[in-house]
């Protein structure tokens, strides 16, 4: 597919960049600036979550991307397209659910309404300071040996993040901007091969590519686009590796980058 009417790509990470989980809305200035970006631009959403599930379908539809890197980019659509996958081998995940019985931390993936975790007492705690109450389905989190697993979510401090690194060196867990949990990633995948792969399918090279993050997932994607922008709310280690670091997601961070790389006008 070439591109003959846009300008570029400019892609979002989801959660605290444009998604606020202080009240779970995208902010009014965040949505603004997308209607005036999607006329010129590409608008893609580059995140940890997979963006088809359940929990994840209703941004989806008020977002309106043109191309969405899931699950920091195991799997990759343009529209109802899948233009690329990847899997865990099944003998990764195995040891990773047995290097995680008994810590002080949780290890899993949800997969509709239901929840595969082991030590899910943790991912009940977590939900309860989150959100106050905690409905999940656990399940047996061995199921999984059976299932097609992308990447896996690790809900726990940084310290056992770092013990998962040093016992597994072909995964990274990047730290969500709050502390609270990871995503378990191969090093293969990332949002940044992710944004390759769809630049090559549009025809839209790098250079022309904006990129939006606040936690270290959005680490390799913000030193890959033609432009990484740091949220004010991010991470200090992103911060530093950003072209233009820009407000918090409370005070209107993503429509005043925006405005500021001249990508949209400033009146709104």
């Amino acid at each position: 597919m070439e591109n003959t009417a846009r300008k570029g790509i400019v892609s979002f990470d989801m959660d605290m960049t444009l998604l606020n989980h202080a009240d779970w809305r995208i902010p009014d200035s965040a949505m603004q600036a997308l209607k005036c970006l999607r006329e010129r631009y590409y608008i893609v959403i580059a995140t940890g979550r997979d963006m088809d599930a359940k929990y994840s379908a209703g941004l989806t539809e008020l977002v309106r991307p043109d191309a969405v890197i899931h699950l920091n980019g195991t799997k990759v659509t343009l529209g109802d397209e899948l233009i690329y996958e990847h899997r865990m081998d099944q003998g990764l995940v195995e040891r990773l659910l047995r290097f995680t019985q008994g810590k002080d931390f949780a290890m899993g993936i949800s997969v509709g309404a239901e929840d595969y975790y082991m030590n899910p007492e943790y991912v009940t705690r977590h939900d309860m300071i989150r959100w106050q109450r905690s409905d999940r389905c656990f399940r047996d989190p061995w199921k999984l040996l059976g299932m097609p697993v992308r990447t896996m979510a690790y809900i726990g401090k940084e310290p056992g993040a770092k013990s998962v690194e040093a016992a597994f060196p072909q995964v990274r867990l990047p730290m969500f901007s709050n502390g609270e949990g990871a995503d378990v990633v191969e090093n293969c995948a990332s949002k940044a091969e992710g944004l390759k792969r769809l630049s090559e399918y549009l025809g839209v090279p790098l250079s022309q590519t904006v990129a939006f993050g606040d936690s270290m997932n959005d680490y390799e994607i913000l030193r890959i686009a033609g432009i990484g922008v740091a949220m004010g709310n991010g991470r200090e280690e992103l911060k530093q590796a950003a072209d233009y670091v820009t407000d918090r997601i409370d005070e209107d961070g993503v429509w005043n980058a925006c405005v500021h790389l001249g990508l949209i006008e400033g009146s709104r």
